[in-house]
């Protein structure tokens, strides 16, 4: 009874997050660990452009504009780079602390699972 309670919180807690604005990391011009966020609007991705020579930009984005066309024109003083977009709060980190995040759900799932036993 309780592991269901308990999975049934984060689901809800999951889907009440659907629809609101979503928080991302905001560094210009940036070659380390960004710890700067901002809130962004609703319909904004967060988005990380990496420069060709190592700056990485971090900032929000309308979901619709993050393709490389707009992102040529808004960047122009940037002659090449990749990018990414993605939806989720502080989804722009740097792969290591992303990756940190996911081992931190993971690790409270577990608990969670093994307090219900």
């Amino acid at each position: 009874m309780k592991h269901s309670l308990g999975l049934t919180l984060v689901l809800l807690s999951a889907l009440l997050s659907l629809g609101q604005c979503i928080q991302c990391y905001s560094c210009q011009d940036y070659t380390g660990s960004c710890s700067k966020t901002k809130v962004c609007s609703q319909d904004d991705a967060c988005l990380t452009l990496k420069a060709r020579g190592g700056d990485t930009y971090r900032s929000c984005m309308k979901y619709d504009k993050c393709e490389f066309d707009h992102l040529s024109i808004v960047y122009s003083q940037i002659p090449s780079f990749t990018f990414d977009c993605c939806t989720t709060n502080l989804c722009n980190s740097a792969p290591a602390a992303s990756a940190s995040i996911l081992v931190g759900l993971l690790c409270s799932l577990l608990a969670m699972w093994w307090t219900a036993h």
